[in-house]
């Protein structure tokens, strides 16, 4: 696609900015309307901003710091400390998947105000079933999820917001295809959001409530990250990946190594990797609990931009490129040095993202550790790994295969990312060669990466491996499964170890048997970074806001099942917060998979009641290590937790979850936070919180709290009461006071820790951060 851009000359301060002209090729099918005309690049702002923070700061910065405070809202006054103060920002743009743009699009209606602040764009993604493959399955989703859809895009035009339709692909994947630009700063409802990194911004998951604040035109708060440098040198070549920089990353940090820093790389090695590889690094960066990750402007930018239609961006870009990299003698908190000569590459799992062994060890490992050996599917694509180079590397290995007169012995099934890719591989035909081989081409959609996926080759329970070229691998997360192992690789080790069927696979030394009986070695992946060709955009999948929707209605049904009006949450009474239920007392690693299970529920994602009823169905209760069993401390009988949840709140009793370390890890989901204070939850103590949920529990006026002395922890039990002392002089940086009372008559008094600011406190005693928003509008 062929797009042109007008440079202006902003009248009244000389800033340089890019507005986005109709002109475009007649060629391309796509609606230029996409990008908003309000929409700028006000580099000149930034590096404003960025001059000041320099001076009164006296030292170089990082790549990530010029883009954060590049953003502040108010540069000159700003108090600035990494890890520790909080940063008012002014984001570029917002986006949203369509699982969590329901509830925050029901927040947003009961803001009260007429039209979104930003830029804002709602995609759909989330809700397409993976059954038979992309066409029927993307039909069967737009019949099913009507509803939804239309209140999305119904929403959409009346507060200004761009509609992505359903089939028009994955949030990331169409952010940096259409909106992501070196310096951006962009927030969007889903934790995979760091994507844009890779093309030199600073993109970051937040809860809908979080976005709810930047559509409103709030400046946006964020804890002043800390910044990990990793320093590449050295080449990526042969069967190493750029996902195999990430899988080996997080093997160094674990799932919550990078909680509350921005992951920066930098160094000689980052220029061997293109554009979407940065992309691909990024987005998994989730996984260790990074804020978000980024690389600096480069020519693989560059050239990006180029291909997608974008080339003035590149151009102002090169005339700002030192404010898009790090300063010379900048500091990071901790550096990482990976060499990419030496890099192998590497696949992680089962269960956990940071369970890291290089390929050529796994099948030792797996036999020692009684995993299954055979693979029964291997799974490309997604938001991670779906870009055209991906498909091309996989397809050049299939095409070798088929060549031998093999198809993969594994099922195998390919996701494009969007439908710029799945039609331009279908043009270029890698998806022919990769449907030879086997594999079955789903929607351009999450699908089974979220747990979209109708499975029927096993039955529940039945034990057995799955790898993929996803990002995270969670307990029964893909496929609903508790006994499946899924491992996450690159696209390319996926295409491998589905034509072998095993584990027990070493591409770089092992050998295939040919239909003729030959033993044959694959050759090393290869495949074209950008098509030589413009990509094809396919169907036309963007519906633009008119100019003035303020006429038109969002309608919500009273009897939907799919769709609910909020209702306020309920203001702190002045009080101490006496006596506690523990509803659960929750066993080691409670992800928001865990809180608030996706996969069947995703169709209740705007409905908050009956989505409740999923609550911590997933977690494992200390007393008997079962999930979704605890004791009704009212009645003496076990039921499930939403079950006792609701009885508890039915009869008046407020609250208390208590949980291990990285609490809430994993996806953005709101609804995580939403739950449990619907249900009449008030606090949630646990020895450490992932960065996503811990705010978005504070966004809903609930209370996270993380024990002063972890070993607290087992002094809690699970018919316990727990009375929270000191919230009527509740202040940033002092400490609260639990009294726990157990049920023999004895008392244990613990410290509890907090990470509110005046601001926070603020949303808690109004109940809600929305609650507060509308206090301040009257």
């Amino acid at each position: 696609m062929c797009v042109l851009f007008l440079l202006q000359l902003a009248l009244g301060h000389g800033a340089r900015r890019l507005h986005v002209s109709a002109a475009f090729s007649a060629k391309a099918k796509v609606s230029m309307s996409r990008f908003e005309p309000a929409s700028y690049i006000n580099y000149e702002k930034m590096q404003s901003n960025v001059d000041i923070v320099r001076k009164r700061l006296n030292r170089p910065l990082t790549l990530s710091e010029k883009i954060v405070y590049g953003h502040l809202d108010d540069p000159h006054n700003q108090d600035i400390d990494r890890g520790r103060t909080y940063l008012r920002l002014r984001p570029d743009r917002v986006a949203m998947q369509d699982a969590t743009a329901q509830m925050a699009m029901l927040q947003f209606i009961s803001s009260g105000l007429p039209k979104v602040a930003v830029p804002s764009t709602i995609h759909c993604d989330h809700l397409i079933e993976a059954q038979t493959g992309g066409p029927k399955d993307l039909a069967r989703a737009k019949e099913v999820n009507q509803e939804v859809y239309n209140f999305l895009a119904s929403a959409g035009a009346k507060y200004g917001v761009g509609f992505w339709k359903p089939g028009s692909g994955i949030i990331h994947q169409i952010i940096l295809e259409n909106y992501a630009y070196p310096g951006v700063m962009l927030i969007g409802t889903d934790s995979h959001t760091p994507n844009g990194g890779g093309l030199g911004g600073i993109c970051i998951g937040v809860g809908g409530a979080d976005a709810v604040d930047v559509m409103a035109g709030i400046p946006w708060e964020l804890k002043c990250p800390k910044v990990i440098g990793v320093k590449l040198t050295g080449r990526l070549s042969g069967w190493t990946s750029p996902k195999d920089v990430i899988l080996k990353v997080a093997g160094i940090l674990t799932v919550k190594g990078g909680t509350g820093a921005i992951v920066e790389y930098h160094g000689p090695g980052v220029d061997s990797i293109s554009c979407t590889g940065m992309a691909t690094i990024c987005n998994m960066g989730a996984e260790i609990g990074a804020t978000t990750s980024v690389f600096p402007y480069n020519s693989r930018m560059k050239s990006y931009l180029e291909k997608t239609g974008r080339g003035e961006i590149a151009a102002v870009a090169d005339e700002f490129a030192d404010l898009l990299v790090p300063d010379q003698g900048c500091e990071y908190d901790e550096v990482i040095e990976l060499n990419l000569d030496e890099l192998k590459p590497h696949i992680n799992g089962p269960f956990t993202p940071d369970l890291a062994h290089p390929v050529s060890e796994i099948g030792a490992v797996a036999k020692k550790s009684g995993w299954p050996l055979e693979v029964k599917v291997g799974l490309i694509g997604s938001c991670t790994n779906s870009s055209y180079e991906d498909m091309g590397r996989a397809a050049s290995l299939a095409k070798q295969a088929l060549d031998k007169g093999l198809k993969c012995k594994a099922q195998f099934t390919v996701t494009p990312g969007s439908e710029q890719i799945r039609a331009t591989i279908e043009r270029d035909g890698y998806s022919k060669i990769l449907s030879d081989v086997g594999g079955v081409v789903l929607a351009n959609a999450c699908g089974p990466c979220i747990g979209q996926w109708d499975r029927r080759d096993v039955k529940k329970g039945e034990k057995n491996t799955i790898v993929t070229s996803f990002n995270r691998n969670f307990t029964a997360r893909n496929d609903a499964n508790p006994a499946t192992h899924a491992f996450v690789t690159s696209p390319e080790i996926v295409t491998a170890l589905a034509i072998a069927g095993t584990l027990n696979f070493n591409p770089e030394t092992d050998y295939l048997t040919a239909s003729n009986g030959e033993k044959f070695k694959l050759l090393p992946p290869d495949g074209d970074e950008l098509p030589a060709k413009d990509f094809d955009p396919g169907q036309d999948t963007y519906q633009h806001p008119p100019a003035d929707g303020t006429s038109l209605k969002v309608d919500v049904s009273p009897q939907s099942n799919r769709l609910q009006l909020l209702e306020p949450f309920d203001k702190w009474n002045g009080h101490d917060l006496e006596d506690l239920q523990v509803l659960i007392k929750v066993k080691g690693k409670c992800t928001t998979d865990h809180i608030s299970a996706a996969g069947p529920w995703l169709k209740f994602r705007g409905h908050l009641d009956n989505i409740s009823n999923n609550m911590l169905i997933g977690a494992v209760n200390i007393e008997n290590d079962a999930v979704n069993k605890i004791k009704n401390q009212l009645t003496g009988e076990y039921a499930g937790v939403p079950d006792v949840a609701r009885h508890y709140k039915a009869n008046g009793l407020s609250w208390v979850v208590v949980g291990d370390d990285n609490y809430g890890e994993g996806s953005s989901r709101e609804h995580a936070a939403l739950e449990p204070r619907h249900l009449g939850g008030r606090v949630i103590i646990v020895k450490s919180f992932a960065r996503i949920h811990e705010t978005n529990l504070k966004k809903q006026g609930l209370l996270p709290l993380t024990f002063t002395n972890p070993s607290d922890y087992d002094k809690i039990r699970p018919d316990d009461k727990i009375s929270i002392r000191g919230l009527k002089n509740f202040t940033p940086g002092t400490p609260l006071t639990a009294v726990v009372k157990h049920s023999d008559g004895s008392k244990d008094t613990m410290e509890l820790n907090h990470t509110f600011n005046e601001t926070q406190i603020q949303w808690f005693q109004a109940g809600s951060a929305l609650n507060r928003m509308k206090e301040l509008q009257h």
